[in-house]
């Protein structure tokens, strides 16, 4: 047996874009790709193969989804785009004056005040029922077969798995009772699972075989609700059965900007997918010929880039709260008045007025033209550190985004959906698909969309360089966070225009991404992430 070090790479790898006719695969997770694929080999379409992945990425990838993660997903189909909205929403028993009470002065990642009903096995059926043609016993057996048996751990799952591990150590040495089961489920004796490594989770395989047996009816109005429902009565969380029986995930109209000829598609808010179209409002304004590798385009990008996240972060809340019209947010006119605050020099961002005057991310593409951009999250890592225990349901911490600030539109109520950071995206041109895209991981996501747009529209990249190509982060204020891949010349004149620059040294908080484009002769080409474990799997 030869000795090597799964965590050390001396040179630089290279990955070409992949092509394929009959259909196409991408996630972060080499067996949940190879699960999509079999789905479109066994006779299902692209949305059959989106809710197969669905299942299977919270056990290969459980550092960033769970059973109990919230979802959205783009789907084109019959020559139309749909918005699927997954997201779930407060217990009607969670207040700001709760959180407050607690101690707290923002709404914190662990335990159970951030966790929310979880919105993604609803989606799940939902997309099934409306789009799919297999059963949802045939979408989840490869993942039951998985949980049943064991995977082995990818490497990049494993660094942020042993991060989360003396993060939920400390945990539940405070509070046994609500991380206890964490550390059952997710360590040995404590200890990380390393990379390689097998782990299995049966009772994971037994929870979605409740829900293939009842369409995931028994999540939200049956057995599993109710193990959710009496694990948080006996550990001081705030769900009770009406909070899951009450909820249903939804379909939504996508929003859209045209960027340089090219319609970019988002999810609509709650999501924030909002803030990349924006800032592609905003730079469409500006003059990117320099080059991709040159201090005037990043700077440009960035500052596009923070001057929309700031609007997104003030304005953007569940739909039913909000007071600031998106169409307001995407004008011409407000885009007009922000792109004026763009000069030479790094500015500190502050709202407008538009009124006035840890994630997993995939996609599927199959022969027939159907084509899913596809997003799924716990938001911090494994989530709120809750597992329901018998289930194998990680519970996310979405709730950590809600403000507590009463003025604000995404102030904490229960029954509201929380401001969200996940967001799939889709790219047109006249009418025509071109394909999904995303980049997941926090508030990187509609950084890298942007990026992504850019690097492909004004640079000409193909999937995998556009991908490959060095990426900044905006982190808040003048601060920008740089790949050491950037050149040293960038980074010391975006230093002189004022930015803060630092420069990182790894790159797992930079997003992971994956892309689809369908050719004009049908051909599908791909591209996965350098960042993470994944692979574009093909037939």
């Amino acid at each position: 047996m030869p000795q090597f070090d799964p965590l050390k790479y001396a040179y630089v790898s290279h990955r070409n874009v992949v092509y394929a006719k009959k259909g196409m695969a991408c996630s972060t997770s080499p067996i949940a790709s190879q699960v999509g694929i079999d789905i479109l080999k066994s006779g299902g379409n692209a949305m059959d193969a989106a809710v197969a992945m669905a299942a299977t990425v919270p056990l290969t990838e459980p550092t960033g989804n769970g059973l109990g993660s919230d979802c959205f997903a783009l789907v084109w189909t019959g020559g139309k785009l749909y918005g699927l909205n997954g997201s779930g929403v407060a217990p009607k028993a969670l207040s700001a004056e709760v959180v407050r009470t607690a101690g707290y002065t923002a709404v914190p990642l662990d335990g159970w005040l951030p966790t929310m009903v979880p919105g993604a096995p609803s989606a799940w059926a939902e997309l099934r029922r409306r789009f799919g043609t297999k059963s949802m016993a045939e979408l989840m057996a490869p993942a039951m077969e998985y949980a049943r048996e064991g995977f082995c751990i990818p490497v990049n799952v494993y660094r942020q798995w042993k991060e989360e591990t003396v993060r939920f150590t400390a945990a539940a040495k405070r509070e046994p009772e609500v991380f206890g089961p964490w550390m059952e489920y997710f360590t040995k004796n404590g200890q990380p699972y390393g990379p390689g490594e097998t782990f299995r989770n049966p009772d994971y395989a037994k929870t979605l075989q409740s829900l293939a047996d009842t369409d995931c009816e028994s999540y939200y109005r049956g057995e599993i609700m109710e193990k959710i429902v009496a694990f948080s009565r006996k550990t001081g969380g705030f769900f009770t059965e009406r909070d899951f029986e009450d909820y249903r995930a939804g379909w939504v109209e996508p929003i859209t900007v045209n960027y340089r000829g090219y319609d970019v598609f988002e999810m609509p808010p709650n999501g924030h997918g909002i803030t990349a179209l924006m800032a592609l409002n905003l730079l469409k304004g500006l003059d990117l010929t320099g080059g991709k590798e040159c201090a005037d385009t990043y700077h440009k990008m960035i500052e596009a880039t923070k001057l929309a996240f700031v609007d997104a972060k003030r304005f953007v809340a569940d739909p039913r709260y909000m007071r600031t019209k998106v169409a307001d947010m995407l004008s011409e006119r407000y885009a007009a008045d922000r792109r004026r605050l763009i000069t030479d020099m790094a500015v500190y961002p502050e709202a407008g007025d538009p009124a006035c005057g840890g994630t997993v991310y995939f996609c599927t593409a199959d022969g027939q033209g159907n084509m899913v951009s596809f997003i799924q999250s716990n938001y911090h890592r494994f989530g709120s550190g809750v597992v329901i225990p018998g289930t194998g349901i990680t519970l996310q911490d979405r709730g950590a985004n809600f403000s507590l600030d009463p003025s604000s539109d995404n102030f904490l109520e229960g029954g509201k959906k929380s401001y969200h950071t996940i967001i799939p995206g889709f790219l047109a041109k006249d009418g025509q698909p071109i394909g999904p895209f995303g980049v997941m991981g926090g508030f990187m996501q509609p950084q890298g969309h942007v990026q992504v747009v850019v690097n492909t529209v004004d640079f000409h990249m193909n999937p995998q360089e556009s991908l490959d190509a060095p990426r900044f982060q905006w982190v808040g204020e003048k601060k920008v966070q740089l790949e050491r891949e950037v050149p040293a010349y960038i980074a010391q004149e975006l230093a002189v225009r004022g930015h803060q620059v630092e420069i990182v040294n790894s790159n797992l908080d930079m997003g992971r991404g994956q892309i689809i484009w369908r050719m004009s002769d049908g051909t599908l080409v791909g591209g996965t992430e350098p960042r993470a474990d994944g692979t574009v799997a093909v037939w």
